[in-house]
């Protein structure tokens, strides 16, 4: 499974990421890398989840996630 994550500064300098491919799944952070971090860390929690309610299949728990290019440069 791979997952993109969408970065965004909030107003107030928080960060925003957000696991695109799960919806739902999105957390804030005082720095861009610990949005990223909470972000791929509940992403990892919800799969196992729904793998253990047989929504996904065993398969799924190979994650991999990607940020876009453009956001790459963005710090």
């Amino acid at each position: 499974m791979n997952l993109t994550i969408e970065l965004d500064r909030e107003d107030d300098v928080r960060w925003i990421a957000e696991a695109l491919e799960l919806p739902g799944v999105m957390c804030y952070g005082n720095t861009r890398d610990e949005a990223i971090s909470n972000t791929e860390r509940l992403a990892i929690e919800v799969i196992a989840d729904r793998i253990a309610h047989g929504e996904l299949p065993s398969s799924a728990f190979g994650v991999a996630f990607t940020l876009p290019d453009e956001q790459l440069a963005s710090q």
